[in-house]
C-alpha cells in the first residue's frame, strides 16, 4: 500500500495530468522569448544583431524588469521551402515561451499566428503582409509598418506624376500578391490603375525571367513595381538593363526590400550599382533618438561578436531593437500588477494514435492576454521612434522615405507620411506638431535622375512596337461632308477631322498604327451617342470626326482637347433695319396692348385696396387717391423690378422637324413657316458658319446659348488622349490648325459686314423713337404744370391779400437779378405742411369772440372742455 501511494506520488511530479500548471516565482530570475529568423538573409542577419543588442541593453539596465535577465531562444527558418519553414516553427512552438520576435516571413506568420491564438503568445512580427490583422489574429503585433501604407506611398508617387496606368512584378507567395493587391487598391483610390501585373516563382530560372521583362516590354505602360525579395530582384533589375529596358522613358520603383538591402549591406558591386540607376525605391522613416545613435555606435562591435560583420544598420533592425524593447517593458508592468509566468496543457492538443507532432508538449500560457494588453499600451520612444501602438494594432505614424538611386549612392528626394497622405520635402516628425494638411497643392519632391541619366520626367507609358492596330471609328457623313466623309473613288476617309487628327500623330514621339472603320451607311448622318458608346464598349478603339463633347459623354469616355469650338445658335433669316418709329408697338397687337392697361389699372386698383387704410401715401381726396392708383400701375409697367433669368431651350417636339442638308435648310428658311418652311435653325456653329459662306440672307441670331468644343474620343484613362491634346495645342499654337481649317471650311463668298441686314432679333434706337417721343412730352407737360403751380404759389406768396402795416416799410426792389434769386430760394424751401382745420375756421364770422371754451387744434371731431366736463363738437 505504501508503494503504490510512493509511485503514484512520484508519477504525479513526473507527469503532470491536465489541468496541472507549470508555474514559475511572480518575479522569475530568467524569463525566454523565441524568436523565428531566416539568419542567411540580409534582414534575417540583421535581426540577430539587432536582437543581441537590445538584450544586452535591457539586462545591464537596472530600472527594467528588477534583476529579471531577459534571453532569446533564435530558431532559424527556411522561407523559401514554405512546408519545411513551418514545420519548424510548430516545433519551436513546443517550448515554453512568453513571446516570439517574428516570423519576418509572411507564409510563416499566417501559419504560426493561427497557433499563437491558441497558445496566447504574442507575436512581435515585422513581417509587412498587409492581410496579416490583429482582428484576424488578436495575438499579432505588427512591429514594422504594413504595405498598406508602402503602397499608400507608392501609389502617391504614380499620382504625383501624373501616371495612369502601372505595370507591376511581383514574387508569386503571400508578401507580393498580398502587397499588389494593397497597391491595386490605393491606385483605385486616385483613379490610376494597374494595366499589366506578372509574378513569378522565387525558383524561376533566368529564361523565364527574360521572358518576364519581354512581355512587359510589350506593354504600355512605362512605369514598373517591383515588389519581390532581394535576391530575385536583383536579378530582374540586372536583365532589365541588359535588356535595354533601364534606359529613357522606362519608370522602376521599388519597394522597401531594396533600401533595406542597400543599408545593410557595406559593400554592394559597381555593377550592381550601374544597373539601378535612376531606380526609386521607399525606406521607412526612421527619425532621429539617442537610443538610435546608441544603437548605431554599438552596431560594429555586436555584429562582428555574432559573425555579421558585414552588415549594416538598417530600418529593420531598429524594429527589430524596439520589438525587444517593447516585450521587456510590457513584462515589468506585467509582473508590477501581479502577474505570473505559468503555462497549462490543453486536451485539444493531442496526437492521433502513433502521431510523431509531439502537439502534447505544446502549453498554453495562462496570462497571455495580460501581457498581451501590456503590449499594447507600451509608449516610448525607441530607435525606431516612437513606439505606440493605434487602436487598429499598427505602429502610430508610419511613413516612409523617397530614395533615388544614383551614381554609387542612394539620394533622399522628399517624405511620405501617413498623417497627411501626401508626399513632402518636409521630415514627418515637423508635420506631426501640425495640424493635417491634405491639400494637394503642397505636394513637392526634390528633382529626380531618372533612367537614362535625364532629369526630365517619363512620359510613363509608350505606343508598344508590336502592338495591333487600332480601330478608330469615324462618322460616314450625308452632310457637310467638308468635316468627316468617305472618299467614294478611293475608300479613305478625308475631311477637316481627318486631317487634325493624322497631323496631331505626326507630332507624337512614337510611331501609332492604325485603320479608319467608317460608322453610318452615308446615306444620312450617323447617331454620334452611339458611336461614342461603341468606344466604351472596346468595339473601336478611339472615335475621331466631328463629336461634341458633351456632360453625358464625358461620364464614361474621355475626350482630348476641343480641335474647334463648337455650340448651339439659331439660323433665320435677316431683315432689313426696323426704321419705323412705333415699332416697339409691334411685339403686342392693339388687343393686346388694351388688356395689358386694364390690367395693371387692376392691379393698381387692388393695391390701393390693400394700402388705402395702412399707408399714407394712398390717402387723400378722391381725385389724390385716383392719381395714385394710375401712378403705381404705370410705374410698375415702365419701373418693375429686374431678376437675373435663365431660359433653357424647350421646344415641343411637335414644332420640331429633321433637316439633313444644307440645301434643305435654305429652302426651308425661304419658304418660312406658312408655306411648310421653318421659321428657325438650331445646329451648331461650325455647320453654320459653314452653310453661311455661301448664304447671304441668312444669319445667326442671338449668340451661342451652349458653350462646347469637338473632340476624339478615347476609353477611359487611355495614354493617347493626353498626348493627343498636347499635340492639338501644338497644332493651335503653330498655326496648322488654322491652315487645316481653312483648307477645308472656306469662308467669305457672303459679307459679315453688310450694312442693309441685320440680325433679326435686334431693334435699333430708331425703332423707340416713338417711346422715347412720348416720355419725353409726358415729361415736358409734367414740368408746365409744375412751374405753372410753383409760380402761382410764389406769387401768393409775394402778394398776400393782407395789406401791410404802415408803420413797416415796403421791400425795396433789387431788379429782375434779385427777383429771380429770391424765386430759386424760394423753391429750395420744404413746402410748408397744410395747417390743420381748427374750430374757428367754422364760424361764419371770423372776427366773432368765441368765449368759455378752449380750443383744442385737433382733427375732427373736435373735442373741448365746457363747464368741466369733455364734449364733442360736430361737424
Amino acid at each position: 500500500m505504501k508503494i503504490g501511494l510512493l509511485i503514484l506520488f512520484v508519477l504525479f511530479l513526473v507527469l503532470p495530468p491536465d489541468g496541472i500548471h507549470k508555474s514559475l516565482a511572480a518575479r522569475p530570475s530568467v524569463v525566454h522569448i523565441g524568436s523565428i529568423l531566416r539568419f542567411n538573409s540580409t534582414i534575417g542577419g540583421a535581426s540577430v544583431v539587432a536582437i543581441q543588442a537590445a538584450l544586452e541593453d535591457i539586462n545591464s539596465d537596472p530600472t527594467v524588469l528588477n534583476g529579471t535577465t531577459l534571453k532569446v531562444d533564435m530558431r532559424d527558418t527556411n522561407c523559401d521551402d514554405g512546408f519545411l519553414g513551418m514545420v519548424q516553427a510548430l516545433q519551436f512552438m513546443e517550448t515554453d515561451v512568453i513571446a516570439i520576435i517574428g516570423p519576418q516571413c509572411s507564409t510563416i506568420a499566417h501559419i504560426v499566428s493561427y497557433v499563437a491564438n491558441e497558445l496566447r503568445v504574442p507575436l512581435m512580427s515585422f513581417a509587412s503582409d498587409a492581410t496579416l490583422s490583429s482582428i484576424q489574429f488578436p495575438f499579432f503585433v505588427r512591429t514594422a509598418p504594413s504595405d498598406l501604407y508602402q503602397m499608400d506611398a507608392v501609389a502617391a508617387l504614380v499620382d504625383y506624376y501624373r501616371w495612369k496606368i502601372v505595370t507591376a512584378i511581383y514574387l508569386d507567395d503571400d508578401y507580393g500578391r498580398n502587397g499588389i493587391a494593397a497597391l491595386d487598391d490605393a491606385l483605385t483610390e486616385r483613379r490610376c490603375k494597374i494595366s499589366y501585373k506578372v509574378g513569378f516563382s522565387s525558383s524561376a530560372k533566368k529564361g523565364d525571367l527574360i521572358n518576364l521583362l519581354v512581355s512587359v516590354s510589350y506593354m504600355e505602360s512605362r512605369v514598373i513595381i517591383l515588389h519581390t525579395g532581394a535576391g530575385p530582384g536583383f536579378k530582374l533589375l540586372s536583365l532589365a538593363n541588359q535588356l535595354s529596358m533601364m534606359g529613357n522613358g522606362y519608370v522602376w520603383i521599388a519597394t522597401d526590400w531594396l533600401s533595406a538591402y542597400l543599408d545593410a549591406n557595406s559593400s554592394v558591386p559597381a555593377e550592381t550599382m550601374y544597373g539601378m540607376q535612376g531606380v526609386l525605391t521607399l525606406r521607412p522613416h526612421i527619425p532621429k533618438s539617442k537610443m538610435k545613435s546608441d544603437l548605431i555606435s554599438k552596431w560594429s562591435r555586436v555584429s562582428k561578436q555574432y559573425n555579421h560583420s558585414d552588415l549594416r544598420t538598417s530600418s529593420y533592425a531598429f524594429y527589430v531593437y524596439d520589438s525587444v524593447w517593447t516585450v521587456a517593458r510590457a513584462l515589468d508592468a506585467f509582473f508590477d500588477d501581479g502577474g505570473k509566468i505559468t503555462f497549462s496543457n490543453d486536451s485539444r492538443l493531442r496526437d492521433e494514435v502513433g502521431g510523431t507532432l509531439h502537439l502534447e508538449a505544446m502549453s498554453v500560457f495562462d496570462m497571455g492576454n495580460n501581457l498581451l494588453d501590456k503590449i499594447r499600451k507600451v509608449n516610448f520612444t525607441g530607435a525606431s521612434g516612437q513606439v505606440q501602438f493605434a487602436v487598429t494594432g499598427d505602429l502610430i505614424h508610419p511613413a516612409y522615405d523617397i530614395i533615388n538611386i544614383n551614381g554609387n549612392g542612394m539620394r533622399t528626394v522628399g517624405y511620405w507620411s501617413n498623417y497627411s497622405r501626401l508626399l513632402s520635402t518636409v521630415l514627418p516628425e515637423v508635420l506631426y506638431s501640425k495640424p493635417p494638411n491634405s491639400s494637394l497643392a503642397n505636394q513637392r519632391l526634390y528633382d529626380v535622375i531618372w533612367p537614362g541619366q535625364t532629369a526630365q520626367k517619363p512620359r510613363g507609358w509608350a505606343f508598344p512596337s508590336n502592338a495591333k492596330e487600332l480601330k478608330i471609328g469615324v462618322p460616314n457623313r450625308f452632310s457637310f461632308k467638308e468635316f468627316v466623309t468617305k472618299d467614294n473613288v478611293t475608300g479613305s476617309m478625308k475631311g477637316y477631322c481627318i486631317d487634325v487628327f493624322t497631323q496631331a500623330l505626326a507630332l507624337l514621339p512614337y510611331p501609332v498604327t492604325y485603320k479608319f472603320v467608317p460608322f453610318g451607311s452615308g446615306t444620312e448622318n450617323p447617331h454620334y451617342d452611339k458611336l461614342v458608346q461603341m468606344v466604351e464598349d472596346n468595339e473601336f478603339d478611339a472615335a475621331i470626326g466631328d463629336i461634341a463633347i458633351t456632360m453625358s459623354r464625358t461620364i464614361t469616355n474621355d475626350f482630348t482637347q476641343p480641335f474647334i469650338e463648337s455650340g448651339l445658335v439659331i439660323l433665320a433669316p435677316v431683315k432689313k433695319h426696323i426704321t419705323n418709329s412705333w415699332a416697339f408697338l409691334q411685339p403686342f397687337t392693339l388687343q393686346m396692348w388694351c388688356v395689358t392697361g386694364l390690367f395693371f389699372l387692376i392691379v393698381g386698383a387692388v393695391v390701393w385696396v390693400l394700402e388705402h387704410r395702412i399707408n399714407d401715401e394712398f390717402r387723400g381726396s378722391p381725385r389724390e387717391q385716383i392719381i395714385t392708383i394710375f401712378w403705381f400701375s404705370f410705374s410698375t409697367l415702365f419701373f418693375a423690378h429686374k431678376e437675373y433669368m435663365v431660359r433653357e431651350l424647350n421646344i415641343s417636339r411637335s414644332r420640331l422637324r429633321a433637316l439633313g442638308s444644307p440645301e434643305e435648310y435654305a429652302k426651308a428658311l425661304k419658304s418660312g413657316p406658312k408655306r411648310g418652311g421653318v421659321m428657325a435653325i438650331v445646329d451648331e456653329r461650325p455647320y453654320v458658319e459653314l452653310f453661311l459662306s455661301t448664304n447671304c440672307k441668312i444669319a445667326v441670331a442671338g449668340s451661342d446659348f451652349t458653350s462646347r468644343g469637338w473632340g476624339f474620343a478615347f476609353p477611359r484613362d487611355s495614354p493617347l488622349q493626353i498626348d493627343l491634346s498636347t499635340a492639338i495645342l501644338s497644332l493651335s499654337e503653330n498655326g496648322e490648325l488654322q491652315r487645316i481649317h481653312d483648307k477645308w471650311l472656306k469662308t467669305g463668298e457672303c459679307s459679315a459686314d453688310n450694312t442693309e441686314f441685320v440680325d433679326s432679333d435686334q431693334l435699333r434706337l430708331e425703332s423707340f423713337w416713338g417711346l422715347f417721343l412720348i416720355c419725353g412730352v409726358a415729361c415736358v407737360i409734367a414740368l408746365l404744370i409744375y412751374f405753372v403751380t410753383i409760380i402761382r404759389k410764389y406769387l401768393r406768396h409775394e402778394h398776400p391779400e393782407e395789406p401791410i402795416p404802415p408803420e413797416e416799410p415796403s421791400p425795396k426792389k433789387g431788379g429782375s437779378k434779385y427777383n429771380c434769386r429770391k424765386f430759386f430760394s424760394y423753391l429750395d424751401h420744404k413746402e410748408p405742411p397744410k395747417k390743420k382745420q381748427t374750430l374757428s375756421s367754422l364760424s361764419s364770422t371770423p372776427t366773432t369772440p368765441v368765449t368759455n371754451f378752449t380750443v383744442l387744434e385737433i382733427e375732427r371731431p373736435v373735442r373741448t372742455v365746457r363747464n368741466g366736463s369733455v364734449v364733442d363738437i360736430e361737424d
